[in-house]
């Protein structure tokens, strides 16, 4: 038996939409797993047996804060602007410096496997979570402006996902995909950055015909390696450093190492799909040994 905890169609603005040093786009699964983990300590006050052990999450609309004019080769991003500040040395009113952030509206549900509440307890629970979502807590750096009544599901048999998806849709729960990595890597040889080149990039193919009037007809398609709506997604760190002490660290007393950005594929598809929940949620995985700190599928098989 599991117990689901439906956090339906949250509306977050001016979320982080820099989800990695070199992708911008859906907010990285660290900051959806960050929120939940958030969301949980802030529980743990009133339930303090509660556990949200896992995370799905489903897009069902994105707004990505971008510009491309007419005639331009890239997208722009649309920043938000700093007010006026009066310099010392000219005395005129000046911006002041920044620095840009990606940023994206967004509309998604969060799906939560939890343990450590009663069953009698529901109502409370649910009361507790409105509160907590309504106390001026943030997700992917995002403000939450609102949400519908949350769910609590118990999930028994493949019937019983059915009922739960259904609430999904219409939305695109997002999957990893790092089985097509290792597959090509294993395969041909290539680097990881290569191989996901491969699965992003998108190829144009010219075909010529001969219409029945004699001319010739040019017409161009444009493919992918395969179908599907495969993205890059970042899903944790990897340590480039000791772990130690740092001068200035934000924790003084809390271990500190450097890190970068862990990408891999994803793949977002329709919740009607899944027949495991398993096959879409998240959660936290820690390999010490490859210095590897990341959020996966459950049904990942390492």
């Amino acid at each position: 038996m599991t117990r689901i905890l439906l956090l339906p169609h949250i509306k977050i603005q001016n979320a982080n939409a820099l989800s990695s040093p070199y992708t911008i786009g859906f907010p990285a699964m660290t900051a959806w797993l960050g929120a939940v983990h958030a969301l949980q300590r802030k529980l743990n006050s009133e339930f303090e047996s509660l556990s949200l052990d896992a995370v799905g999450v489903v897009s069902h609309e994105i707004n990505l804060q971008a510009y491309k004019g007419k005639g331009d080769y890239v997208y722009s991003i649309i920043a938000t602007a700093n007010p006026l500040k009066r310099s010392k040395k000219t005395g005129k009113y000046e911006r002041p410096p920044f620095i840009e952030e990606a940023r994206c509206h967004l509309n998604v549900s969060l799906v939560l496997e939890y343990q450590g509440v009663p069953k009698d307890d529901d109502d409370a629970f649910l009361q507790a979570i409105r509160l907590a979502l309504h106390s001026g807590m943030k997700m992917a750096s995002g403000d939450i402006l609102d949400f519908n009544s949350p769910e609590v599901f118990t999930i028994l048999n493949v019937a019983d996902v059915k009922k739960l998806t259904r609430k999904l849709m219409p939305g695109y729960a997002l999957i990893e995909r790092r089985d097509l990595m290792n597959s090509d890597m294993q395969s041909t040889g290539k680097d990881a950055f290569d191989v996901m080149l491969d699965y992003l990039t998108i190829k144009h193919r010219s075909e010529k015909t001969i219409t029945q009037q004699g001319k010739e007809k040019v017409s161009w398609r444009a493919f992918r390696k395969i179908p599907g709506w495969i993205v890059p997604i970042a899903t944790g760190f990897h340590g480039i450093s000791e772990v130690g002490l740092a001068k200035n660290q934000r924790d003084p007393n809390m271990p500190h190492r450097f890190v970068e950005s862990v990408i891999t594929l994803g793949e977002f598809i329709m919740p009607y799909r899944i027949d495991n929940l398993d096959h879409m949620l998240w959660h936290y995985h820690v390999d010490l040994d490859k210095s590897l700190y990341l959020c996966q599928q459950k049904s990942f098989n390492h």
